[in-house]
């Protein structure tokens, strides 16, 4: 089995939605792509820390999973980082209420030694000097390396970012955060500047109307699927990067053309993340629904033309 090496958050989430509220759930961009790719048949392994008040239980989702834990850093007497967020009428927009780093703020990431030699990796959301380390400590070049990141770090930290950046062959942001990376405003040529920076493939994520994949001139454009409940968008791009790394994984193929699928993959995994809190739709999702509503994606998309 080819091998995914996450890197990402493992957390505690409290959020607020026009539909109601949690206290704190299992959350973090390390777990949302986690259980993503848990639906390919690959190996996988998250590195990741927290604190001791982390519960077992959510320890054991993940390894039900065939989840490789050996990078999860447990630290005795730390506590779990936490986010609290609450999102507006809209659900595209949210206020972040509360952030606390804890364990996360002196995290060394320490690749398990059978991942050295992962095929795929994940560098999900998380600081820049942390995405480098994980690189350096690899023992071959991956066939691929799939970077996300976000505002916060280029408003912090931006020159260890672009330097992370030159190493990977395919970043994700969404279409805010490409316009301020690449400083344009049309997502084409946010894209080409964004290339240009190192990366060969650049995913744009644009949240309920779907995601862009720009490949040199090539551009594919992903919808997303129509749904009658939108209920708690928190974790779906990083479910859509579980979904597209997991693919990506199973197949050993990393041409333009694969990539379209993987990213329906994860528009499709991501379709289903939204519909409860947190990760509970993605810990009671089944194969058959999975492959029921790739079905859909597939009618939503495909039609006969006469030129």
């Amino acid at each position: 089995m080819n091998k995914l090496l996450i890197v990402g958050t493992v957390a505690f989430d409290a959020i607020e939605t026009p539909f109601g509220k949690t206290d704190k759930i299992l959350g973090g961009a390390g777990t949302y792509i986690g259980l993503s790719a848990a639906f390919f048949n690959l190996q996988s392994a998250i590195v990741s820390v927290v604190g001791d008040d982390f519960p077992q239980e959510y320890i054991d989702l993940l390894t039900d999973r065939n989840i490789d834990i050996s990078g999860l850093e447990v630290v005795k007497g730390g506590k779990t980082f936490f986010w609290s967020g609450r999102y507006h009428n809209d659900l595209n927009s949210r206020d972040t209420l509360v952030t606390e780093l804890n364990t996360l703020a002196d995290f060394q990431p320490k690749v398990p030694e059978n991942f050295k030699n992962a095929d795929v990796v994940m560098l999900g959301n998380l600081h820049p000097i942390v995405q480098s380390s994980v690189l350096d400590q690899l023992e071959s070049k991956p066939k691929l390396v799939v970077l996300d990141t976000m505002n916060f770090w280029m408003d912090c930290a931006l020159s260890e970012l672009l330097d992370v950046i030159k190493r990977v062959d395919v970043i994700t942001v969404n279409d805010e955060e490409a316009r301020q990376l690449s400083g344009e405003y049309s997502l084409v040529k946010a894209a080409a500047k964004i290339q240009a920076m190192g990366p060969e493939y650049v995913v744009i994520k644009k949240g309920e109307h779907g995601a862009l994949l720009f490949h040199g001139n090539n551009v594919f454009f992903a919808p997303a699927l129509p749904l009658e409940e939108v209920f708690d968008p928190t974790g779906a791009g990083d479910t859509f990067a579980g979904g597209f790394a997991g693919f990506i994984a199973q197949s050993e193929n990393v041409s333009f053309e694969n990539m379209k699928n993987a990213i329906i993959y994860g528009s499709n995994l991501a379709s289903f993340c939204v519909e409860k809190f947190g990760t509970e739709r993605m810990l009671s999702l089944e194969k058959e629904e999975v492959v029921s509503r790739l079905k859909q994606f597939k009618s939503l998309t495909q039609f006969d033309i006469e030129l």
